[in-house]
Parts: C-alpha cells; sequence; structure tokens
C-alpha cells in the first residue's frame, strides 16, 4: 500500500546568498508542494507503482516492500564512514568493522532487486574502500575501480590533500550492458600527427584539434557542483550530474531502470531522466526529497548536463558555450 508522506518539519535553506549564486533552493510553498508528490510504503508494490517516483523513507524500512528482479542499474552513494550531517541527520563515525556490517545490511536487501543482467556502481572514500571491497567480493563480480578527481577541499598541513573518490564497478553476472561508444571523451590534440596531410585519428574544428578517447577508470574531468551552477543544492555530498550521465549512458539503455537507494538531492533521477531512463530513489530527509522533485519538474524543460553535449563527453572547461541548453542524443 502507498501512504501519504508523514509530513514533518525540516530545515529550509535560508542563507543570504551572493546575487549571483544559482544554488537551487526551496521556498515553503514550494516544499509544501513538492512533499505532496513523496511515496512511503507499507507493503510490498509492483515496480509500477514506485517508478519515477521518490520514495521519502529510511531505507531499512522499505527493503522489504521494493519491487524484486526490477532494477537494471544499481547506483550507491552511502553516507562515508565520517561523521557528516546531512540537514536534520547525523551519520557517526564507526569503527570499520561495524561500518563494514552496516553497509552489508544494505546490501542484504538490495541485492535481490537486481536483474540477472544489472550493473552496480558503489561510491567510497579512501576510508570506507575496504569496507566496500569487503561486502561485494563474494557478492557480485568486481570489473573495476573508477578513481575520479574531486577538486574541492580543503588542504592539510600534515597529509596529502583528499583530492579523490573511488567508485566500485560490479555486475551481477557475465550479462551486462556496457556501451563504450556512449562514453568517449573529447580531449583537445597538443602534438597533431598527420598522415599523407590529413589528420590521423582526431578532428579540426573551428574551436581547435580535438580527439575522441575511450574512458578509463581515472575521471579528471569532473566539476564538483558550486554555487555558480544550477545544478548545486545544499546537499553536503552531491555528486556532478556529468558523473551520473557517464554510469547511466555506459551501464544502461533507454528505457531501462535506475535505482538510487541514498538518493540525496536527487541527482540519479534528474539524470535518469535527461536520459530517457526509468528510476527511482530512496531518501529519508524530506528536504532532499522535496529539492529532488524541483529538480525532476527543471528536467522537463531542461535537458542540459555541464560538460556534455551533442552525445560527446568533453574535458573540464573545454566545451564551447557551457552555458547553451544543449539536449543530449541518446
Amino acid at each position: 500500500m502507498l501512504s501519504d508522506p508523514v509530513l514533518s518539519d525540516s530545515v529550509l535553506s535560508d542563507k543570504e546568498r551572493a546575487p549571483r549564486n544559482r544554488t537551487l533552493t526551496l521556498d515553503r510553498e514550494e516544499q509544501l508542494e513538492y512533499r505532496q508528490r513523496l511515496l512511503q510504503l507499507d507493503r510490498p508494490v509492483e515496480l509500477q507503482d514506485v517508478v519515477q517516483r521518490t520514495i521519502h523513507q529510511d531505507l531499512f524500512t522499505t527493503l522489504d516492500f521494493l519491487p524484486h528482479r526490477s532494477v537494471d542499474l544499481l547506483f550507491i552513494d552511502p553516507p562515508y564512514n565520517l561523521d557528516k550531517t546531512f540537514n536534520t541527520h547525523r551519520f557517526k563515525k564507526k569503527d570499520l568493522e561495524t561500518y563494514t556490517d552496516w553497509l552489508a545490511s544494505c546490501l542484504n536487501g538490495l541485492e535481490r532487486m537486481l536483474k540477472p543482467t544489472a550493473s552496480i556502481y558503489i561510491c567510497s572514500d579512501w576510508q570506507s574502500s575496504p569496507a566496500v571491497f569487503e561486502v561485494i567480493k563474494h557478492r557480485f563480480q568486481i570489473r573495476n575501480r573508477i578513481t575520479w578527481e574531486r577538486e574541492k577541499g580543503r588542504g592539510a598541513s600534515r597529509n596529502w590533500k583528499n583530492a579523490s573518490e573511488d567508485i566500485w564497478f560490479c555486475t551481477v553476472s557475465d550479462r551486462y550492458t556496457f556501451n563504450v561508444e556512449a562514453v568517449k571523451l573529447k580531449r583537445k590534440v597538443m602534438a597533431p600527427y598527420t598522415v599523407n596531410g590529413m589528420p590521423k585519428d582526431w578532428e579540426s574544428t573551428d574551436q581547435g584539434n580535438y580527439r575522441l578517447t575511450y574512458p578509463s577508470n581515472l575521471w579528471t574531468d569532473l566539476t564538483v557542483p558550486f554555487w555558480s551552477m544550477p545544478e548545486n543544492t545544499d546537499h553536503p555530498t552531491q555528486k556532478p550530474e556529468k558523473l551520473l550521465a557517464k554510469i547511466i549512458l555506459a551501464s544502461s539503455n533507454p528505457g531501462d531502470v535506475i535505482f538510487d537507494p541514498f538518493l540525496g538531492s536527487g541527482t540519479t533521477s534528474v539524470v535518469a531522466k535527461k536520459l530517457g531512463r526509468q528510476y527511482f530513489g530512496v531518501e529519508m530527509d524530506e528536504l532532499y526529497c522535496c529539492l529532488t522533485e524541483k529538480r525532476l519538474k527543471i528536467a522537463e524543460t531542461d535537458l542540459s548536463i555541464q560538460g556534455y553535449s551533442a552525445g560527446v563527453f568533453w574535458e573540464r572547461n573545454t566545451l564551447p558555450d557551457q552555458g547553451a541548453s544543449v539536449a543530449p542524443q541518446v
């Protein structure tokens, strides 16, 4: 059975912001409007009951109700093993064994939602990465570990600055989707090579010389959302839309079902919608759920993804006319 969400007090963003700050916020009227779209579950449901929806609940109260064998792509961005406040909720750091057990309890319920051909991506930092490996090594087939440059962050006087995060790429079986042509990166050619005066494996354009390159497991072309980007919210660990676009385009096809059990401010659902996929997600904080719904509404008319245009991913800060709203080709 689906029920109306329990209304609760959430922290509305009342910060005074600079005139050019484009961070997406909610006023009270918007929150009242968007909270009516949220779902809460109290019994097992079918996929059609939850697809294209945001479930406002603690994940562990919903795991027994979510549809089995319904998900083509599972994206998991759990709280890392750090003391961190997410609006009205706080995650407390645990010893590694306890964190590993907590993560395993999440996977216990999520595993049965996967189709035999599904792919799984799990985010971590360097401290929680061992826990992720421990809980996936016997569950899934581990394909790779992506490291992406997270250029934001404070320096450290007695250690190396943390400027990267990991994403573990797994599959349920040897039958899985990987669309490599959809995720090639367009790079500038610094030393163009020609054969009989013709470009070899590169293209000459009005903006410069470029080459399409195969994607690697080292991603240095991402920009963490910040105040001047329209996708930015006040969520403290928001992932870039471009990051999700890479994963969704590589590991799903149009119409496939994408699920995010720690949805946050909705980046996974928003990018899935922009790229023609089905989606649903679970998030325990009402404000973030409402931000998700606002972003989904914006995505009905704005399909742009910063750093991705005309079916091509560009190196950071190299896409011509990045302010243009260009519908992605999928």
